[in-house]
């Protein structure tokens, strides 16, 4: 038995090892905030993952023992908890009612926990974002806005090369349903340029969909083979050059957009879970709901806390401001939707 779960239902690699041992508190980011497994594994066998081969099936933790974690960890001061898996938004552990629960009913679960004041998952996958997360979103303050969702690719023939088993359109739609239960969401997302058999026109059309969508951050990466997986065995057709040149671009593209949003920081009021002492004297450094840096002037008595901050300026990638009153960052809650999106372009 591992964590209340059969051993005979976890895979081979599985058996004898601890599902998620509780952590060290030096190993957190900071005293406030901690890592929670609740998922291993993955079933979706993306043609260039070695996650299913090298951590089996998804298998999820009971709530119960999620539960008991979260809660032991709220009385050791943890105010913010973030919850992991391979394929975190698949979660169907056993609920205390003996039913099988997704991870938006965990969620509310969760968010009645004294002490815990952010929520944060990863990672997902668009095909396991069901109606309770939607609703988990909408109706939970402690669920932070802010969603990591890769996609790998904007065009539909890579995604199929890569089994992703969604289409643009259908990624397209979850972005449209998380952005109607919450209007001030913000997402990130993974991408893989030069995946075998991508050309140029594929590429493009990752560059129009990030265009459309309009992120917050993201993750992008040159394409290499993993022995053992389905991909490493097609043909490469994208030259080491073209990947670089590919890569460039997007990012670029993509850095404009997080320049923007950061951008639309300026003169609102945001909430800031305070974590440390900054490299100046008297500054205290915390991150936003979008874990964005927020750097304040202030006594070191506020880390620790979620406190609202009046942003002033920004300086490279960190939001400069100071303290405001306690109910401003409620009152005046930022609208961080995109901007309606540009005309999908057919190039950089």
């Amino acid at each position: 038995m591992v964590s209340g779960i059969p051993t005979h239902v976890l895979g081979p690699a599985m058996k004898n090892v601890a599902f998620d041992p509780l952590r060290d508190p030096t190993m957190r980011p900071t005293p406030f905030q901690a890592y929670l497994r609740i998922q291993i594994g993955c079933d979706k066998f993306c043609t260039f993952c070695v996650v299913p081969y090298t951590r089996g099936a998804e298998v999820s933790r009971p709530v119960a023992n999620i539960v008991e974690d979260v809660l032991r960890l709220a009385d050791n001061g943890v105010r913010e908890i973030t919850l992991i898996g391979q394929n975190v938004n698949a979660y169907h552990g056993e609920g205390p009612d003996g039913r099988v629960w997704s991870l938006g009913t965990l969620l509310r679960r969760i968010a009645n926990i004294p002490g815990i004041a952010r929520i944060r998952y990863s990672t997902s996958h668009p095909r396991d974002v069901d109606d309770t997360l939607v609703a988990a979103h909408r109706d939970l303050p402690a669920l932070m806005p802010f969603v990591h969702l890769p996609v790998q690719s904007g065009s539909d023939r890579i995604l199929s090369a890569m089994n992703r088993r969604h289409t643009v359109e259908d990624y397209r739609r979850v972005i449209d349903r998380l952005r109607a239960a919450r209007q001030d969401i913000a997402f990130s997302s993974d991408f893989i340029v030069g995946f075998p058999g991508e050309t140029e026109e594929d590429f493009r059309a990752t560059l129009a969909l990030v265009t459309q969508i309009g992120y917050a951050g993201a993750y992008s990466f040159k394409y290499s083979p993993r022995p053992g997986t389905p991909a490493a065995d097609m043909r490469e057709t994208v030259s080491a050059a073209e990947m670089d040149q590919r890569l460039v671009r997007l990012q670029e593209l993509i850095d404009s957009q997080q320049s923007a949003f950061n951008q639309a920081a300026i003169g609102k009021t945001v909430d800031v879970l305070f974590e440390r002492t900054g490299r100046n004297p008297g500054q205290i450094v915390g991150r936003t709901a979008y874990l964005q840096p927020a750097h304040v002037l202030a006594s070191s008595d506020i880390i620790g806390q979620v406190l609202p901050v009046k942003i002033e300026t920004l300086e490279r990638y960190s939001l400069l401001g100071q303290l405001a009153p306690s109910s401003s960052a409620r009152a005046n809650t930022p609208a961080y939707r995109q901007a309606p999106a540009s005309p999908m372009t057919t190039g950089a």
